[in-house]
């Protein structure tokens, strides 16, 4: 496991990422918070492309949770059956879109725990959410970031929540909101598993990595 990065070097990468991409979005598409739950939990174990494939043709006709109600296990399961798990997934899909009506009079809950209690919501499906669609710096690890923390020493942990606390402690805070966007980002684009594309790489003076691929 890499080094912490000393403070002033993370403020180095981060105003880099910054300078490079002001407002990085997520890539999942959706119209409002609702659809933005239903697309996170279904991303899991799936692209995002793969997911955005699938649920086009969802979202034009269920757009709410009343309406995914209306529609029904069936045919939401054949709205989704290109995405993996999709038996699964569709089941959590009714189930939460069931609870947001019972339970939050159809509107989507702006707190952890709440989106917690739904089925097919996780931590990292949570965090998505709030940093979002509520504009809370919450940190929503995946596999992109766990690599890039641990790879660049920007937020090196033993597992998802170590690295989620690292980023909390140790980016400034004015990066807070987007930092998990860019590491995504890096991750998926340059900082990738197998071969890193070190010669294209914005941090790569700073970052920690003894591997480096693709000499500048």
């Amino acid at each position: 496991m890499a080094k912490q990065l000393p403070y002033p070097i993370m403020r180095e990468i981060f105003t880099r990422f910054q300078t490079a991409e002001a407002e990085p979005e997520g890539e999942l598409e959706h119209v409002n918070a609702y659809t933005l739950v239903v697309a996170v939990a279904l991303s899991a174990q799936a692209t995002d492309a793969g997911v955005n494939k699938a649920t086009r043709g969802l979202f034009a006709v269920a757009d709410t949770p009343q309406k995914m109600l209306d529609l029904g296990l069936e045919t939401v399961t054949e709205h989704i059956k290109t995405i993996g798990l999709f038996r699964q997934k569709a089941k959590n899909v009714i189930k939460l879109s069931q609870m947001i009506v019972d339970d939050y009079d159809g509107q989507v809950p702006s707190s952890r725990a709440a989106l917690i209690r739904l089925p097919g919501v996780g931590r990292k499906t949570a965090n998505v959410v709030l940093n979002m669609w509520f504009n809370h710096p919450a940190q929503a690890v995946d596999t992109h970031i766990f690599r890039v923390g641990n790879r660049a020493g920007i937020a090196p942990g033993k597992d998802v929540d170590a690295v989620e606390r690292a980023i909390e402690d140790h980016v400034p805070v004015e990066f807070q909101h987007h930092a998990h966007h860019w590491m995504i980002l890096h991750g998926r684009y340059i900082c990738v598993a197998r071969k890193p594309k070190c010669g294209a790489c914005l941090i790569r003076d700073l970052c920690l990595f003894e591997d480096k691929t693709d000499p500048a």
